[in-house]
């Protein structure tokens, strides 16, 4: 399932409850007693909606326990085994100190808590101190902390996945879980089983969950706290020593005959349903899975709860019409679990999303279903953090866990406000995805750093297909193991609904105010924690209530339609923008009404485009790639997405070939043109004007077939060959320089080019890499930092802002102020950023 979206928003029907409005709290309070005759105790609340059920109380004995045992493995999987031992130690002392105590009293609910409490703290703590010890064991750990090459036997345990390092040098590369059965080190063999992450070449795509592969590569020491023992970075293609078994086999059989099924279809179509049936994320789009992140869909994706759920929705029902009953129906969900599993692959988020879809399931049945999934609920946190202590810090068991209690506990009280006024079954496709989404709002602004307001609207739309694309999938895959072509007629119809899905994901996610930015913070996290808990007390008022609903949705489709963006920016009379992109460089230069020079586009295409539809460009004459590094040119779809663009000046340096590649296949696939940028030429667009004072001359490329050039002391040629721009504008000089490094910033000034300007943009993200001579030869005002937050580069660099703070020159950062825009009213200099205007 995806770390940054609900994993189970559970398209479920009638999740819990009688179907029956309760009585709401009389007293006008939220989580009162709802009876004033009762003790209150633990299993006897009110519906935190404020909708009292009728029938059984909910069952919250298990919630606090399953809460302090989370807490519990959260600190303790980053200690030594030691701590969890003495934990547990404590832990279970207490507990026969609490028993004696409680033995003959009366009101005993609150200290049989609190021992329920320290006995699952107990049983995290020795979980953790055997899962520590059992990462501990044996030579992996020591020889990592070395740094040590080592050759391996690996058992692969995850599919692999291809990944790119924004602003790094080298070609995409390989990323995929396995174990280490054999290390042979120092003339040692030594029989170990120590899971490990890959880091790999291209050529690792080839493996197949289940193998055996020999390799060499080195290890390297992770944080503690990780799944994992060690990373192992592996430059050699992997030898495969056998295959994987039977059962596995038969598994990929079963999905290759998927995706055989809709091999005819269009891209978006053949990557998604695969993605929605069995998690086979490897044909997905990448542009697509942007549209499915911005728009909270991306639990459809990957393996979550909800296709469990809707396989057992679907099967149970057609046993029970071809008269199966009783234990004959409990043994019919067990096979289809197990085939679920394992069609899925039998991974650690294939369990956790089959525990909490067995969990929703049961929230779908009458009666005591609410109270049987609030404790099965429970039951599951403390049974999986048992077995694995590491998924804990894991995002992606939050969001399962989140999800599926805001369906549990907040879905039926929610469905029976709007029942009150609309169809159940319209109340029950609504409150699902809301309650879902609110739950897991906090996590997903935390990971993403922004909050989505279409999600539950996207959630709603896209629902009622889900069903029959998941269905229809399942049932190609299985046809594909008799008739190809009886495949490809139900890959057909099952390619329809997928189409829907995916027309709400790009509609959804091309909408003004479709995505907005929350700081990723403590505080802001917290803040956002309480406005959804005040939601959770308030929001059952709105939902009953016909005309607030219709208000709220007013207000709200105000909101994403003509977003109000933050107050002030950006300014009317803008002329050069330094967006918000991250690690990487997204420059903006005002070139008429709605139309701007573009230099870099940073490293995420959403980014880059979210910052131009904000400035309301929709025409760019000419977009300047200053060189081929990811961060520069990695958001270039974001740019060329619904905007006309004429042409795409590049560096003459065609490095790193990958990205070089990519920026030729997408340029080509718009019809735009690409031009090699020349030494002194002068171009003026609008009233823009520049000049580009580098690269001069441009080092030999790289044999094909093979990385980079070799970097010098001062870094890499592609930096070097970054192109360099003096652009005047309303009477500003502003300098673009790229990644430039000391080596080429000592050239431009041997070539006594006047390097005068009001604005800087410091090369190369503000790194410690700066000539001394080349910044002050600038004499600028102002100097603007590109780089994003929490960066592993130390960027900018404390030396980089003392040098500029010794030259007088003011600098600002996105990585603090986010979007810097620059404007010159009356020749007075103006940088305005997201949070403050300042002027000089």
């Amino acid at each position: 399932m995806s770390a940054s979206n609900p994993a189970e928003p559970g398209k479920t029907s009638n999740p819990g409850g009688t179907g029956g409005v309760g009585e709401t709290d009389r007293s006008g309070g939220i989580g009162g007693a709802g009876d004033s005759g009762r003790s209150g105790g633990i299993g006897e609340v009110e519906d935190a909606s404020g909708v009292e059920e009728t029938g059984e109380p909910v069952d919250v004995r298990l919630l606090v326990p399953a809460a302090a045992g989370w807490l519990a493995a959260v600190l303790l999987v980053a200690h030594r085994p030691l701590v969890g031992v003495l934990t547990a130690a404590v832990a279970l002392t207490l507990v026969c100190v609490l028993a004696l105590l409680l033995r003959g009293a009366v009101r005993t609910q609150v200290g049989w808590a609190a021992v329920g409490v320290l006995v699952v703290v107990a049983g995290m703590g020795v979980a953790a101190g055997l899962q520590v010890e059992g990462l501990r064991a044996g030579p992996v750990t020591g020889l990592a902390a070395e740094g040590a090459s080592v050759g391996v036997r690996l058992k692969i345990d995850g599919d692999p996945s291809v990944r790119r390092s924004p602003g790094s040098r080298r070609p995409p590369y390989v990323v995929v879980k396995a174990t280490i059965e054999e290390v042979r080190a120092r003339g040692t063999v030594t029989r170990v089983r120590t899971p490990v992450f890959v880091i790999g070449s291209a050529q690792w795509q080839q493996v197949r969950f289940g193998q055996r592969v020999d390799a060499n590569g080195r290890l390297e020491a992770v944080e503690r706290g990780s799944d994992v023992a060690a990373m192992l970075s592996i430059r050699s293609a992997p030898r495969i020593v056998d295959q994987p078994p039977w059962w596995l086999r038969a598994a990929e059989k079963v999905r290759a005959g998927l995706r055989e099924s809709v091999a005819g279809q269009p891209d978006d179509v053949r990557g998604l349903v695969p993605a929605l049936v069995m998690g086979d994320e490897s044909g997905l789009p990448g542009d697509l899975t942007e549209d499915f992140q911005t728009t909270g869909l991306t639990h459809l994706s990957a393996v979550s709860g909800t296709n469990l759920t809707l396989l057992l929705a679907f099967v149970l029902p057609f046993a029970r019409v071809i008269g199966v009953r009783a234990r004959g129906l409990t043994a019919i969900g067990l096979m289809t679990v197990v085939v679920f599993v394992i069609l899925a692959r039998p991974q650690p988020s294939v369990l956790r999303a089959a525990a909490m879809g067995l969990i929703a399931l049961a929230a779908m049945t009458s009666g005591g279903g609410r109270r049987r999934a609030v404790r099965s609920l429970s039951f599951a946190v403390i049974g999986l953090l048992l077995l694995d202590t590491s998924l804990a810090r894991s995002a992606g068991f939050a969001l399962s866990v989140l999800a599926t209690a805001g369906i549990v506990l907040l879905g039926p009280g929610w469905r029976d406000a709007l029942a009150k006024w609309m169809p159940v079954w319209l109340a029950d496709a609504i409150s699902c995805p809301l309650a879902a989404q609110l739950a897991c709002t906090p996590v997903v602004a935390w990971l993403s750093g922004e909050v989505s307001l279409v999600a539950v609207g996207a959630n709603l739309l896209a629902g009622p297909a889900v069903g029959p694309a998941t269905i229809l999938g399942f049932a190609a895959a299985g046809v594909a193991l008799v008739s190809t072509e009886a495949a490809h007629l139900v890959g057909w119809a099952a390619g329809w609904p997928a189409r829907w899905i995916i027309l709400i994901a790009r509609e959804g996610a091309d909408l003004p105010g479709a995505a907005n930015a929350w700081p990723a913070t403590a505080v802001g996290v917290a803040v956002l924690t309480l406005l959804c808990i005040a939601l959770v007390f308030g929001l059952h008022r709105i939902l009953a209530r016909p005309i607030a609903m219709v208000l709220a949705v007013v207000l709200l489709a105000v909101v994403v339609l003509r977003p109000v963006g933050s107050i002030g920016w950006p300014p009317d009379d803008w002329l050069f923008v330094m967006c918000d992109v991250g690690q990487g460089d997204g420059l903006v230069l005002r070139a008429g009404d709605r139309a701007a020079v573009v230099v870099d586009t940073g490293p995420d295409p959403t980014a880059m485009d979210r910052c131009l539809r904000d400035l309301g460009v929709e025409y760019i004459p000419v977009l300047v790639l200053s060189h081929f590094h990811a961060d520069h040119v990695g958001g270039l779809a974001g740019v060329l997405k619904d905007r006309r663009v004429d042409e795409i000046e590049v560096t003459p340096y065609f490095s790193p070939p990958a990205e070089y590649d990519r920026v030729v296949d997408l340029a080509s696939h718009h019809g735009v043109s690409l031009r090699t940028v020349t030494y002194q030429e002068k171009r003026v667009v609008g009233a823009l004007s520049w000049t580009t004072l580098w690269p001069a001359r441009v080092p030999a490329l790289p044999p094909p077939g093979t990385s980079s050039a070799t970097s010098t002391d001062e870094g890499s040629p592609e930096n070097n060959a970054s192109i360099t721009m003096m652009v005047e504008v309303s009477g500003l000089r502003i300098l673009l320089t790229g990644d430039l490094e000391p080596e080429s910033q000592r050239a431009i000034l041997a070539t006594g080019a006047d390097l005068r300007a009001d604005v800087l943009k410091v090369p190369h993200h503000g790194s410690a890499q700066q000539d001394p001579a080349f910044i002050a030869a600038t004499d600028a005002r102002l100097a603007l930092i590109s780089a994003g937050r929490d960066n592993d580069y130390g960027h900018p660099a404390p030396r980089t802002l003392d040098l500029l703070s010794h030259q007088s020159t003011r600098t600002a950062t996105t990585l603090t102020n986010g979007s810097l825009t620059i404007t010159n009213p009356n020749n007075r200099l103006v940088l305005t950023t997201n949070q403050q205007a300042l002027s000089r």
